[in-house]
């Protein structure tokens, strides 16, 4: 009786199971619905912050054209992100805001220093008082095609004997002149920024190229000294002498030190004859041929019908 009644309570007990197990996956499959949240009708919804690129620089550009000579405005320029910067742009607007370009800009055109100086890269590789002049070289007066922007050398100038010039000279023109530019290749201007950069590696070894190549070399000369310097590229023979390095004349000049017009003595030009430098003596000048003394009159002696003066 007993085991009638056990296996009685667990056919009850597993049916029991069976409809708490289908009845619970049934629940299981009826996801309740979400109710939409109604957003407040008066309270704004913030835009998400931007995420700030940092592979990216600040770059100024005009949004609008701007006449020669015109003071920008907050409402001209606008900052953009650029992965890479110009050389030489600005990259607040508080650079610009105020100043005056020189030229016409037109809408797009990122701003540098140069757009509010006038003149060319040449002009503004110079100082007040110094001029820029083009000298006509070959391989051997461009020093080997070795000059480079940057550089100092002594000018120096031969005369080759002629009728003018009774003997050969040699002497120094002007001393200590800075090298602008040596064919197409310029140097830095007065803001330390390349007046020809090269953007690219084949472009740095075309610009090597045309200066070894080189005809012309741009001085940056004194201006008490230019007329020396003309008249010696006129008269003869020019030869520029490498300077050193070591002398720190480039740093002298970007410290504002240029008296080269103030420390040569211009009366004094260091004339060298080629006699001094062959160590022989200069020729001798011609004897004069013997004349009568003026004021001691001749004796005439008379013998007879010939007369004879006595030699003293």
């Amino acid at each position: 009786m007993n085991s009638r009644v056990t296996l009685g309570l667990a056919g009850v007990l597993l049916l029991g199971a069976i409809i708490a197990g289908y009845w619970g996956l049934t629940l299981s499959r009826q996801a309740p619905a979400a109710e939409p949240v109604a957003a407040a009708p008066d309270t704004p919804v913030a835009p998400p912050a931007p995420v700030e690129d940092p592979t990216r620089q600040p770059v100024v550009v005009l949004v609008r054209d701007i006449a020669p000579f015109v003071t920008l405005t907050a409402a001209d320029v606008a900052v953009e992100k650029l992965r890479t910067a110009p050389a030489g742009s600005l990259a607040s607007v508080d650079q610009v805001i105020g100043r005056t370009p020189w030229r016409a800009l037109s809408a797009g055109t990122w701003l540098t220093e140069e757009s509010f100086e006038a003149g060319s890269p040449l002009a503004r590789m110079i100082r007040p008082g110094e001029r820029a002049l083009a000298v006509a070289v070959d391989e051997v007066i461009n020093a080997g095609g070795q000059l480079a922007p940057g550089d100092y050398v002594d000018v120096l100038l031969f005369l080759r004997k002629d009728e003018n010039n009774p003997q050969p000279t040699a002497q120094l023109v002007v001393p200590a002149v800075r090298v602008l530019g040596v064919g197409n290749q310029m140097g830095l201007t007065n803001s330390g920024q390349p007046a020809s950069p090269a953007h690219s590696a084949e472009e740095k070894l075309k610009q090597e190229q045309l200066r070894a190549a080189a005809r012309s070399v741009v001085l940056a000369v004194p201006e008490p000294l230019l007329n020396r310097l003309m008249l010696a590229s006129s008269a003869g023979v020019l030869r520029l002498a490498v300077r050193s390095a070591d002398e720190q004349q480039l740093a002298r000049y970007w410290a504002g030190d240029n008296n080269v017009a103030a420390g040569l003595d211009s009366p004094r030009r260091e004339l060298i004859e080629f006699s001094q430098l062959s160590l022989t003596p200069p020729p001798k000048p011609l004897a004069v041929s013997s004349q009568t003394v003026p004021g001691k009159p001749a004796v005439e002696v008379i013998r007879g019908t010939e007369s004879t003066e006595p030699t003293p």
